[in-house]
């Protein structure tokens, strides 16, 4: 703490104290990148009074990060070219060795840069090395750069007006290029880059960024493994809180909800409760971009009998949109199918589960399957079986009831007479789903969901919604209706999914827990990580296609809301059995998009058209998957202009950045968008989901609850991870096949979803500690429930210490009554600390102590 207390003391100085020192008029700057990281460290500087001496400015802070591609392979900066055109900076860098693509970028002052683009300048090629200047004489931009391999390498220039439309490129000599790049020892280090004479104060100005990011950074790091000296001889503390019943505002009533993405295995194999794995033949080695050569039509079936065999094929399918189909020849009896489920089937004894599976006789000749559950020893804990008889698809059911509670049981299909068959869409469904819905949700798991009590359900995900690449976007319209002629596709996260979950699912859902359903569909561009369609990954649907795409946008509004008896939509909702409307309110409109010219073009065009055929319904917009930089700025420039009425922000942070920003949206313009904030969670090294990140989580919930007048909705996220399966950590909730298991931060999400209030009052705590460091680990919330009238009060204590609280209700005039405590305290490592709920006596004024590192939750009931 002397370390920062000293820090703070000189970062004063240094930005508020008048300069004594005579600084020269002007400096030299140095804009390079490394190849460290595999050149994913961004943009770089160095400054020299001499262009002799080079001080590196960070060594290597990152001034430009390029946001092209995946994370991992792509977000790459090489070769970087900077150039001044009068009052405006200009970028240009290598995206890689292989797409014939380039990257641009501008700045004012080097610090924050306007939305990159990403022309493609060459069909055949790459584009390396690349310069840029201004041609006086021809009033245009003129960039070269280098095409080919090693030695072999030709020289290409192109020219532009206005970074839009380029000309088409032309062989040059090398001769002809400006060749201006200088190699420069920064920090013992030959680097290559451009050098640039400026006035100090852009040095000056680069600097003082330097600084505040190290600032920013000391202060993201603070965590409680540093408490025993941050807070060494810390005595247990007292305090006098005061709430103030005459100073209250209307908060939103919507506050808590659930954000639903499919990661982590979270549909199929996870809250859809469907059993079999691959059920439809339609697993692709495209699924897993070929990285796995048994990701197959065949993955999780297996085959065992002599003189027979088992082939996929796909001539006259069950339908146009699930080709594959299984064919078995049996020429000898005792052959079998097995399917091993999501690593086993989970089976309940006494349990029942409908089996079910089309089949058609080739030959027209009647056949008999035996059905049956086996264990791993082979033995039989359920069967039954099922008489073919039609030369045509034609579905076939019966119903399988277990003998025995076991979690790795195989699915065994058994063919009693000779022949050819095939079989598709072989489906084991338990009977006892949430709601007992069939093709419904996993009993336990949803169930775990609905203890939230959130207000709405996001779906069917973030990235999954705008896919990897233009063919990968979500399709609503593809996941509604019979099962077999639902649409399969790549899940961007890198495995398969069945629509099985779909839309239909999706809103009932939401009905059976009494949560608002938000869809979100892409703003026609594909996600910004996309890894898949080279540089049109970072582009969007052509113009040509947006008319018909914006109309499938009016489509889902109009299922989920239109009359059955008007609208060809709503009858499609009304055959799956929900005749009446769904009341659908919201719905989002992109995804941390690239906050670019592009998307710009195309979400105005799809948020125009709701708005002028359903202005009722309130559209959420995006700023991008940070809460600043590029896309959050510009996000907020279109939803300024077109007047938005909320826009979806997301931050994952630090437990150190949640705790030094609880005044984030005090300072907010409450008479602009409204705040959704879609994605967050408090992040730790090794990404722990503890005690620590949920008092973090806690502790900045009560200023959420305070800003609840400009915040309308948060989720936490992801929701669901399946153990085995993880692409993401944290998540709240853990699952496997048997068991569901949430986390500490999951108990937060609940108190404070079990907990709402729409009527916030202010409250005022006075420690007996003035000290900065402890006074922002104490927070408080005071809400009022207005259907229950409950007073409820929220209180936060991140130190190691107790806290001897007065609690003031004396506005309130609460005579002396019971309430309810929740209390979640512990270790701050704590993995597994569950709430406990007891009753306490309140009064006008009562005694609460905090316990160290608690959360405490008390409701006074009317």
């Amino acid at each position: 703490m002397k370390q920062l207390k000293f820090f703070l003391i000189v970062f004063s100085v240094l930005l508020l104290s008048p300069v004594k020192a005579a600084l020269p008029d002007s400096a030299y700057i140095f804009a390079y990148s490394t190849l460290k990281s595999g050149g994913h460290n961004g943009l770089h500087f160095a400054w020299s009074p001499d262009r002799k001496n080079w001080y590196a400015i960070g060594p290597e802070m990152r001034f430009l990060f390029c946001d092209y591609g995946s994370w991992g392979s792509e977000k790459r900066l090489v070769t970087p070219f900077l150039f001044r055109d009068k009052n405006t900076w200009r970028c240009v860098w290598t995206l890689n060795e292989y797409d014939g693509v380039l990257a641009f970028a501008t700045s004012e002052n080097l610090t924050y840069w306007h939305p990159q683009i990403y022309p493609q300048l060459m069909m055949n090629g790459n584009c390396l090395e690349p310069e840029m200047n201004f041609d006086e004489k021809s009033g245009k931009y003129q960039i070269s750069w280098l095409s080919g391999k090693g030695s072999d390498k030709k020289v290409w220039t192109s020219t532009t007006n206005d970074f839009t439309e380029f000309q088409p490129a032309k062989e040059i000599q090398l001769k002809d290029r400006l060749n201006i790049r200088e190699e420069i020892l920064i920090s013992g280090n030959a680097e290559t880059g451009t050098v640039h004479k400026v006035e100090w104060a852009v040095v000056e100005h680069l600097l003082d960024f330097k600084k505040l990011e190290d600032f920013k950074k000391i202060q993201n790091n603070e965590s409680t493994k540093e408490d025993s000296v941050r807070f060494a001889g810390l005595k247990t503390l007292n305090a006098t809180i005061t709430i103030d019943a005459n100073s209250n505002k209307k908060i939103s009533d919507k506050l808590i909800g659930i954000f639903f993405e499919d990661i982590n295995y979270a549909a199929d194999g996870g809250l859809y409760a469907e059993l079999i794995q691959n059920r439809d033949f339609e697993y692709n080695p495209l699924d897993k971009k070929g990285r796995d050569k048994s990701w197959n039509s065949y993955r999780s079936w297996s085959f065992s009998g002599n003189d027979a065999s088992f082939t996929v094929d796909s001539v006259k399918p069950l339908h146009v949109n699930n080709p594959h189909y299984a064919v078995l020849n049996i020429n000898k009896m005792g052959a079998s199918l097995k399917n091993e489920g999501f690593s086993g089937i989970a089976v309940t004894a006494g349990d029942k589960y409908d089996f079910s599976v089309f089949v058609r006789n080739p030959d027209k000749k009647s056949k008999k399957l035996l059905v049956r559950l086996v264990d791993k020893e082979g033995n039989v804990i359920a069967g039954s079986s099922i008489k073919t008889t039609s030369d045509k698809w034609k579905k076939y059911q019966t119903v399988l009831t277990s003998s025995k509670t076991i979690s790795d049981a195989s699915l065994e299909i058994i063919p009693q007479t000779k022949g050819i068959i095939h079989l598709d869409m072989i489906s084991l469904f338990p009977q006892r789903t949430f709601k007992n819905h069939k093709n419904g949700l996993r009993e336990d798991l949803a169930q775990v969901i609905a203890d939230l009590h959130p207000r709405f359900v996001r779906f069917p995900g973030g990235c999954v919604s705008h896919g990897d690449g233009l063919k990968n976007i979500y399709k609503w319209e593809n996941t509604i209706g019979p099962l077999e002629s639902r649409v399969p596709q790549r899940n961007i996260w890198n495995y398969h999914q069945t629509a099985g979950l779909g839309y239909f699912e999706y809103f009932q859902f939401c009905e059976d827990i009494g949560a608002e359903p938000l869809p979100v569909v892409a703003a026609g561009v594909p996600c910004q990580n996309s890894s898949t369609g080279g540089a049109g990954q970072q582009g969007g649907i052509p113009m040509c296609d947006m008319d018909n795409y914006t109309q499938t946008v009016l489509n889902l509004i109009e299922w989920a809301n239109g009359d059955p008896k008007k609208s060809t939509w709503a009858k499609k909702r009304a055959e799956a059995g929900h005749p009446k409307p769904f009341n659908l309110k919201y719905i989002g409109i992109g995804n941390e998009d690239l906050i670019n010219d592009i998307f710009e073009e195309r979400f105005t065009m799809i948020y125009n058209a709701v708005k002028e055929k359903y202005p009722e319904i309130t559209v959420i917009g995006t700023v991008g998957p940070f809460n600043e930089g590029t896309d959050y700025v510009e996000g907020w420039k279109i939803a300024d202009k077109l007047h938005v009425p909320m826009v979806d922000e997301h931050y994952y942070q630090t437990p150190g950045w949640f705790l030094n920003n609880n005044d984030f949206y005090d300072k907010y313009d409450r008479n602009k968008s409204k705040v959704y904030l879609g994605e967050y969670a408090a992040h730790l090294p090794g990404r722990p989901n503890n005690l620590e990140t949920a008092l973090t989580e806690a502790h900045y919930l009560t200023a959420i609850e305070r800003n609840g007048d400009v915040v309308s909705m948060t989720s936490y996220a992801p929701l669901l991870a399946k153990e085995g399966f993880v692409n993401w950590n944290p998540d709240m909730i853990y699952f496997n096949n048997t068991e569901v298991k949430p986390t500490v931060g999951y108990q937060v999400q609940k108190i404070y979803g079990q907990n709402s209030g729409d009527i916030y009052f202010k409250s005022t705590v006075g420690l007996s500690d003035k000290n900065e460091d402890v006074t922002k680990r104490v927070a408080v919330s005071v809400v009022r429930d207005s259907k229950s009238n409950d007073l409820i009060i929220k209180m936060v204590n991140l130190l190691p210490v107790e806290i001897n609280a007065a609690i003031n209700l004396k506005d309130f005039i609460v005579s002396e009554k019971i309430a309810t405590l929740i209390l979640l305290k512990g270790n701050p490592a704590d993995r597994k600390v569950m709430p406990e709920s007891s009753e306490i006596k309140v009064s006008e004024n009562f005694s609460y102590v905090f316990p160290p590192y608690s959360f405490s939750t008390i409701r006074i009931r009317k």
